[in-house]
């Protein structure tokens, strides 16, 4: 242990070298705006990035393209509370009770919550990653496809909670989500579903179309329909960051170490991403925290529990792609890239042979959690601003990046049509009371849950029972059926209660 601090120290001291920390302030700048824009997705991002890092050096080349990793996990927070655009999936959660929280008067306050998560899930993690790099390495060699399908389902389960005062609302909005994730080529046996013959559908529909149409033009309309009613905040509102007070840290600390636990496990397992920690993380907090009931109002924990997820989840992807070489996400696939063009191979051996830079890499996800909370802070000063606005001038804005995302996406006119379309599917959602979030969460991980799901079927010979056998997915398996059944239960007690209170009432009378 004495050694690995060393080595971490010495880390510290290669990422202050002028080069390596220049690189490091890039990627931490150029990662936060790509996290803002819509549609140019973090992974876009990070690969743009790439071919300006093939004349550099290993070291500043990871540092800077780890540093917009960290950073765009970071840099939707913004959109999301202040605009309901979700710049990536891992943001979505943050729209229920950020959105919520900022509308009621309270934007800063929201977005200071989204910063001390960022900062704890960061530190937290990273420290973790150091510590557990070598044991956890032995231990990711054991999941295979039904340990990244029991994951995911666990992931779906979450909608349960997310669906408000109607499960069977939002089961539906969930089937539905699936469904549009099944559009297209099956990408295990290459055969056309629900295209219907029609050219734009074969290649699929692009989640962020339905994420932005469903949220970003779903809300413009619904606002629409009720006369931009919201009035501007007063030029004599404060727009300075609003941290929370030492009190209010301390009564949702359980949110906090439940979030970075469940980011740090999910990092590090291969597969399971920051989206899925995040919608996990919230979805136990729906599970667990003493004010559930309240979630979606503009509760904390539900802001501090995915963004702290999301952030752990970047140090912990560095542990299996450090120690084995397996990329745990779209963005460490794009740094394995790096690491291979620049001529090394990690691996076990990468500790050996390269402790230095490994080290170096850890250290600057620290450095880059503070340095990216530093600039989150200034940066608010500003964004909040946009509140001083008419409703209708915001609206109008909103629009613009939504259809700016939808084509950056693939570059594709027809996307502009998608994203309209599911404009509307958003807007009917909320006038008929169906929730928007699991229809968003089964689009974004009904592939991955059909793609591990059909490779298990393959390598186990169409023996359903492995999910339930193998340790490690039984006994995740078992969390989702606990995750089913106790808001079933919990339902039925309220409605027991409900229906207890108007017999009494109706012998009373």
């Amino acid at each position: 242990m004495i050694d690995v601090a060393q080595q971490f120290g010495a880390g510290f001291l290669t990422v202050f070298q002028p080069v390596n920390l220049l690189a490091l302030i890039i990627g931490l700048v150029t990662g936060m705006l790509v996290a803002v824009l819509p549609g140019l997705t973090l992974v876009m991002g990070i690969v743009l990035a790439l071919p300006f890092t093939y004349g550099m050096a290993i070291t500043p080349s990871i540092i800077l393209l780890t540093a917009m990793y960290i950073s765009g996990t970071y840099g939707g927070a913004f959109t999301s509370i202040l605009f309901r655009i979700p710049g990536e999936p891992l943001d979505v959660p943050l729209l229920w009770d950020g959105y919520a929280m900022a509308h009621k008067g309270q934007p800063a306050k929201a977005l200071g919550w989204t910063l001390l998560a960022a900062l704890t899930g960061g530190l937290v993690s990273t420290l973790a990653a150091v510590a557990m790099a070598h044991p956890f390495a032995s231990f990711a060699l054991k999941f295979d496809s039904p340990e990244y399908f029991s994951i995911i389902l666990f992931g779906l389960t979450s909608v349960v909670a997310l669906g408000g005062g109607s499960m069977i609302n939002a089961f539906i909005s969930l089937f539905l989500g699936l469904m549009l994730a099944s559009v297209g080529v099956d990408a295990i046996y290459g055969a056309e579903r629900f295209t219907f013959d029609v050219p734009m559908l074969a290649d699929g529909i692009e989640y962020l179309t339905v994420m932005v149409g469903a949220y970003g033009l779903g809300e413009v309309l619904v606002r629409l329909e009720q006369g931009f009613v919201t009035p501007p905040l007063a030029q004599g509102d404060s727009v300075s960051t609003e941290f929370p007070s030492l009190r209010e840290i301390a009564e949702i600390k359980p949110t906090l170490l439940r979030s970075s636990a469940l980011g740090i496990v999910l990092g590090i397992i291969p597969g399971a991403g920051a989206t899925i920690a995040s919608f996990v993380a919230y979805g136990t907090e729906a599970q667990y925290c003493k004010r559930r009931e309240l979630l979606g109002s503009g509760l904390p924990e539900g802001i501090v529990a995915p963004q702290t997820a999301s952030t752990a989840t970047v140090a912990g992807h560095m542990v299996p792609l450090l120690t084995l070489g397996i990329p745990g996400s779209g963005a460490t696939a794009v740094i394995l890239g790096a690491f291979l063009l620049h001529g090394m191979q990690p691996g076990p051996q990468v500790f050996i042979n390269n402790a230095d830079l490994v080290y170096a890499i850890f250290a600057s996800l620290f450095v880059g959690v503070i340095g990216m909370c530093l600039m989150g802070y200034f940066a608010i000063k500003l964004l909040i601003k946009v509140l001083y606005l008419p409703e209708a001038v915001t609206s109008a804005f909103v629009v613009l990046f939504c259809f700016i995302g939808a084509f950056a996406a693939r570059n594709s006119l027809t996307d502009l049509w998608m994203i309209v379309s599911f404009g509307i599917i958003g807007y009917l959602f909320e006038k008929f009371r169906f929730p928007i979030a699991p229809m968003v969460l089964g689009c974004i991980l009904g592939t991955q849950a059909e793609n591990s799901f059909m490779t298990s079927m393959i390598s186990y010979q169409n023996d359903w029972t492995i999910f339930f056998t193998r340790p490690i997915s039984g006994s995740v398996m078992v969390f989702v059926f606990l995750a089913l059944a106790f808001p079933a239960i919990r339902h039925l007690r309220h409605e027991y209660r409900q229906r207890r209170i108007a017999a009494d009432k109706r012998r009373g009378a």
